[in-house]
């Protein structure tokens, strides 16, 4: 008994271990499935077409290369969505708004525009007769007269002989009333009033040099002649200005024009008077438009009696816009949107939770103020992006997405392609040499965006190089000749638009640049500025034939491009590891 006591005890032992260690196997093996369930969960994309997911790796289906993995962060996302990291949405001050309601309570137009003299109240001193002046009682321009002033003494021998006239005339009245009815007559149209004209008459002598006096009060704007001068019979003396009324010149778009109509309320403020405010009323609205600014000009008359405006003022009127109460538009910052042709677009957050965002076209209404309506592609309570569109819409084009300059998405086809040899799918054999719409500008806008490339391009051989160093000199000398672009040569809104948004990337990519000696740091700016520099080729042309070149291993295999002067592929992301790496995309000219 007691000998199979000890064997029943070693079989229960012998049981115990045997769960504890294939128990614990089978718990391992279940958490090592489970970790390989997790892992074929993995997405495969191309790094040159991202639009393509597959859960195993292989060939791209349309170029061929090897599928690399696809980011975790990108599952769940739309095909036309991306998504940017935090710290490039702290960078780049990416912000975000919700749309609302065009009717609200500061529903104004605001007018940029000048104060100038009322022309209805200005008048011109002229002389009456030709002679010489001997006295100028005008000192200077600014100088307050009053009607009957003594202007001027003018000698005049035409004038002297009518004297003489006169006198002759005098004593012959009785026997020749006619002359001397006629001789008076001819003083009389040179302005000598009857008082002037007894004078002489009763004294018998002749005034040498004749005074002058004013016909009206007012401020002199501007001395015609000076002491000395000899002047012929109507030629003008003085301008003379009444200041009690201005005019208000304003620009108005026309765009524009339809919201404006005589007498309606206007609202003048300017930085010489911060905290008041002044009223007037729409006068006239000029029936002729600027054809270089594309604007009329409508004036508002404005009381003066205090003499706050001065001729010359910049002021800004506000308008109640009373067109523009459509209930069923919705109103969003002009910042936040972009334009290329007739195309108008911005870039929604379709999650508020997640920096995910998508771009849309939209249709835009009128302008009001600082807003524009959008008639179609927005609703009340979406979210879209404010400030950094440019940055967003970079970041789209890096990502392959839908973007202002690539209206389908992938990553930029051309003809050029073909002759690389790659293949396209049904949906990339579209015609994309018509995709990106040039804005027309002044040739002399386009040599100073040049001026741009070409230090652009200097500073890509010296990352080509790793010359960290002379990268971050070369980086202030493109912001030197960025700050040197004259946006006065945009004539068109939105070019001007355009390029103040892409003025400020580009600054801003170039100064990062510029206070870093890394090159990994410079080259991950660098990669910013080449999409801004890209955009602003494309939109605007400078004259020359330049490539748009591509690497797909760059920006952690997601892709980069760059700017290049000559088709031969020389990569600034990599130096001399793979100096060769990459293709040209696309052909500017």
């Amino acid at each position: 008994m007691k000998k199979y006591a000890i064997y029943i005890g070693i079989l229960a032992i012998g049981l115990v271990l045997g769960w504890i260690l294939f128990g614990n196997s089978s718990t391992q093996e279940s958490e090592h499935n489970h970790n390989k369930t997790v892992k074929t969960n993995q997405k495969w994309t191309c790094s040159m077409h991202p639009q393509i997911m597959k859960s195993e790796p292989g060939d791209c289906p349309i170029c061929g290369m090897d599928l690399i993995p696809a980011e975790s962060s990108a599952e769940g996302l739309l095909a036309d969505q991306f998504k940017l990291s935090n710290n490039a949405m702290a960078l780049a001050n990416i912000q975000t708004s919700l749309v609302g309601n065009s009717n609200q309570k500061d529903n104004f137009i605001k007018l940029s525009g000048k104060i100038v003299e009322n022309e209805e109240s200005n008048a011109v001193q002229v002389s009456y007769f030709s002679g010489r002046i001997e006295k100028l009682n005008v000192s200077f321009t600014g100088e307050k007269i009053n009607k009957g002033q003594l202007l001027a003494t003018i000698y005049s021998p035409e004038l002297y002989a009518a004297q003489q006239e006169l006198i002759t005339a005098a004593n012959l009245k009785e026997s020749q009333p006619e002359l001397y009815k006629a001789v008076k007559n001819k003083l009389k149209l040179w302005k000598l009033n009857e008082k002037q004209i007894n004078q002489i008459e009763a004294s018998g002598k002749v005034i040498k040099n004749f005074p002058v006096y004013a016909t009206v009060s007012g401020t002199v704007s501007a001395k015609l002649v000076e002491q000395g001068d000899y002047i012929k019979q109507g030629q003008p003396l003085l301008k003379i200005s009444k200041l009690s009324t201005v005019w208000g010149n304003f620009d108005v778009y026309e765009n524009q024009i339809d919201n404006f109509k005589k007498e309606q309320e206007v609202v003048v403020t300017t930085n010489a008077y911060a905290n008041e405010e002044f009223n007037g009323k729409v006068d006239f609205i000029d029936p002729i438009l600027n054809t270089k600014t594309r604007t009329v000009t409508l004036r508002v008359v404005l009381n003066n009696k205090k003499n706050k405006f001065k001729p010359g003022m910049f002021v800004e009127a506000k308008i109640k816009n009373k067109t523009g109460n459509n209930n069923n538009a919705v109103s969003i910052p002009s910042s936040a949107v972009l334009w290329t042709g007739k195309r108008s677009v911005v870039y929604i957050k379709p999650d508020t939770s997640k920096p995910v965002f998508e771009m849309r076209e939209i249709t835009l209404g009128k302008k009001l103020g600082d807003n524009y309506e959008v008639l179609e592609g927005l609703s009340n309570g979406d979210e879209i992006v404010t400030n950094g569109v440019f940055t967003i819409d970079a970041a789209a084009q890096l990502q392959g997405k839908k973007s202002m300059m690539n209206k389908v998405g992938g990553k930029v086809m051309t003809g050029h392609e073909g002759h690389l040899g790659m293949e396209t799918t049904k949906t990339n054999k579209k015609d994309h040499s018509k995709m990106d719409e040039r804005i027309k500008v002044s040739k002399i806008f386009q040599n100073q965006i040049e001026i741009v490339f070409n230090s652009y391009i200097k500073l890509k051989d010296e990352l080509v190089n790793e010359d960290a160093n002379n990268a971050m000199l070369t980086s202030k000398i493109i912001l030197e000749n960025i700050s040197k672009v004259d946006m006065k040569q945009l004539k068109d809104k939105n070019a001007h638009n355009h390029w103040m948004t892409i003025e400020k990337e580009i600054k801003a990519s170039a100064n990062s640049i510029s206070k870093s000696s890394d090159i990994k740091v410079q080259r991950d700016h660098f990669k910013h500025l080449s999409s801004h520099l890209i955009n602003t080729i494309k939109l605007f042309g400078i004259n020359k034939k330049v490539f748009v070149e591509f690497c797909p291993m760059a920006n952690n295999n997601k892709g980069a491009y760059w700017l290049s002067n000559e088709e031969k592929v020389i990569n600034p992301y990599y130096g001399q590891a793979m100096i060769s790496c990459g293709e040209v995309k696309q052909i500017l000219e």
